[in-house]
């Protein structure tokens, strides 16, 4: 199986959310950062084929998804960021609703829901009312609506966002466990949340692919440009006004800092090994000077 996006553009008005994005996905996971207005959720909308392209097209092994209509959308499960439910009705009255609209007979229903909500732990809460649920229960019934139909393709939008850690560890968890010959495409930009999970990352920025590879290939462009230094408190401001400043820690009157930059910013700072985090703050913060390491992503 293999899902290609072929100069995908989308554009509102004025506004090009997507420009002549192209990459090809197989089966495995893929974690798509990108900071708000990025354009991710454009991106996912017109994968699920929610959105038409402006230009460009999405293909499944060569075929166009708007040629194959139903038989596409039979694949696909989809996590909206925006994740509608109905607060009165139990989790198993919402899964066979879900069920019905998507096709599936009773029987294989009932056994599907069964299933799923004992896979995502909420077989205790099957018969309470969802709007009982903690927000992190509400996902995971969010996951288990998505995978009813057992998709190929599982798209995720922010499915994170507003969950606790111990939720957020959950959710990976199980995304993970259910990852097998599948295509999975979980949009964030809370970026351990796909740290430890994905398969390879697409990072975008302002509608473009910036880069794209495996965690440690993309850990790689900033390793040797992550630095920990100890400076004044009085002088922090000017380090954050000059360098990507991606951590601090008060000491007394000084200040560890971590700070992502080309140079070593001071002469008594130490490389320290560089993480996802370190790259994605690097793109996606506003810089004032220092060189980017964009230049060795080799056009990744």
């Amino acid at each position: 199986m293999e899902l290609t996006l072929d100069r995908l553009t989308k554009q509102f008005g004025n506004k090009i959310a997507i420009e002549r994005l192209s990459t090809t996905l197989k089966p495995g996971i893929y974690g798509l950062l990108g900071a708000n207005g990025a354009g991710k959720t454009t991106l996912m909308r017109m994968i699920c084929g929610v959105l038409t392209p402006t230009s460009g097209e999405v293909l499944l092994d060569g075929n166009s998804i708007d040629d194959m209509g139903e038989s596409y959308r039979n694949l696909l499960g989809y996590l909206p960021q925006d994740f509608g439910y109905y607060p009165d009705f139990t989790g198993k009255e919402f899964m066979h609703y879900i069920a019905a609209l998507k096709g599936i007979n009773k029987r294989k229903a009932k056994i599907r829901t069964k299933e799923l909500l004992e896979f995502v732990g909420l077989t205790d809460v099957a018969s309470k009312k969802i709007r009982t649920f903690s927000g992190g229960m509400k996902q995971r019934l969010g996951i288990a609506q998505a995978v009813l139909n057992n998709p190929k393709i599982l798209i995720l939008d922010e499915p994170t966002a507003g969950l606790d850690p111990k939720e957020r560890v959950r959710f990976r968890n199980l995304i993970s466990n259910f990852s097998k010959d599948k295509i999975i495409i979980l949009s964030t930009h809370i970026v351990s949340d796909v740290e430890y999970i994905a398969d390879k990352i697409l990072m975008i920025k302002k509608g473009t692919l910036l880069m794209t590879g495996a965690v440690d290939e993309l850990i790689a462009i900033a390793n040797g440009n992550v630095w920990s230094c100890i400076v004044p408190q009085n002088q922090v401001e000017q380090y954050e006004s000059q360098y990507c400043v991606g951590n601090l820690h008060h000491n007394g009157k000084n200040v560890e800092l971590r700070i992502i930059a080309e140079n070593k910013p001071v002469s008594g700072a130490k490389p320290v090994e560089a993480t996802l985090e370190d790259l994605y703050l690097y793109y996606f913060q506003d810089q004032q000077s220092g060189k980017s390491p964009e230049k060795k992503a080799g056009g990744k």
